[in-house]
């Protein structure tokens, strides 16, 4: 079983799950490094991947998401452009994405891609089982029974991870995981900056979605004077018709994304073992790698 985890997904939880008090020998701040790989051995222990691969975030805010929807993610940036990190998060990154080559654990990226696209590519290249690891909701579109993808998720912290299969999806959300796009577009999603369709909330959306198959047999039915389209969802449909476009194609993973091919077997030993050291005392984060060491059985 392939696990590829959205790794900004997990040093966020680590950050604000461990305390400010957890600290470096220099007194930086160390606890998302700490979490982060603590994390790593409790996903590790629970599903036992055979491989693993953490997605970096290239483009956090792509140019042709930007061109499509100017808006997306607009509250996370800075005037800049900049993604807002929070205070001695950036440095802690920079040691992760030291520390993963060191430790032989698979990374992969693309300059003009999100983590999301990424790991969508990844998942379509292997006929393996794929656990997909995130907190963002905008990958419960990968779930698939049939091909055996699912999402472990985050939004209540690492150690009470969440497993949704394809019931599990339709059970919180009322719609099937080929349809959670149509879903968030047509209700919106602050988060990324997608207003949703006026007049259209949560439980409408949801209506609309399994009625008629999704946002394409919406519009197609909004079209037809002759459906059972209520007026008032017909007006707002056909007004969205822009939107709509624009906002599909945003929120669609990218699943043919030029990244080369990894090897995501997990490491029977460190690959470079005095890299690892060196950022483990500077770190303070020996432990953590001790018990990530347990976990996936290393020597």
């Amino acid at each position: 079983m392939l696990m590829l985890i959205d790794a900004a997904s997990l040093w966020y939880r680590a950050y604000y799950g461990l305390p400010s008090s957890i600290k470096a020998p220099d007194g930086r701040r160390s606890g998302a490094v700490r979490g982060f790989f603590d994390g790593l051995a409790v996903l590790s222990k629970r599903f036992s991947p055979t491989g693993m691969v953490c997605c970096l975030e290239g483009n956090w805010r792509p140019q042709w998401r930007l061109d499509l929807m100017p808006g997306y993610k607009a509250d996370r940036a800075l005037p800049d452009g900049a993604e807002d990190t929070p205070e001695g998060l950036d440095d802690q990154v920079a040691a992760i994405e030291a520390l993963l080559p060191a430790l032989g654990i698979a990374t992969a990226a693309h300059p003009d891609y999100e983590a999301d696209d990424v790991i969508a590519t990844l998942a379509s290249r292997t006929a393996e089982p794929v656990l997909v690891v995130t907190g963002d909701r905008d990958l419960f579109q990968l779930v698939d029974d049939e091909r055996e993808r699912k999402v472990v998720y985050l939004a209540k912290g690492i150690s009470k991870a969440e497993l949704f299969d394809g019931e599990a999806v339709a059970t919180k959300f009322g719609v099937s995981p080929s349809h959670y796009v149509d879903f968030a577009v047509l209700r919106g999603d602050p988060s990324d900056g997608l207003p949703g369709v006026k007049g259209i909330g949560a439980k409408t959306a949801v209506a609309l979605v399994n009625a008629y198959g999704g946002i394409a047999g919406l519009r197609a039915a909004a079209a037809d004077p002759a459906s059972e389209v209520p007026a008032r969802q017909r007006a707002a449909v056909t007004d969205a018709a822009d939107y709509l476009d624009r906002a599909v194609r945003t929120s669609t993973v990218a699943a043919d994304v030029d990244v080369p091919v990894v090897d995501a077997a997990l490491p029977a030993v460190w690959k470079d073992p005095e890299a690892v050291e060196a950022l483990s005392q500077e770190w303070n984060v020996g432990s953590a790698l001790q018990r990530f060491a347990d976990a996936i059985g290393r020597d």
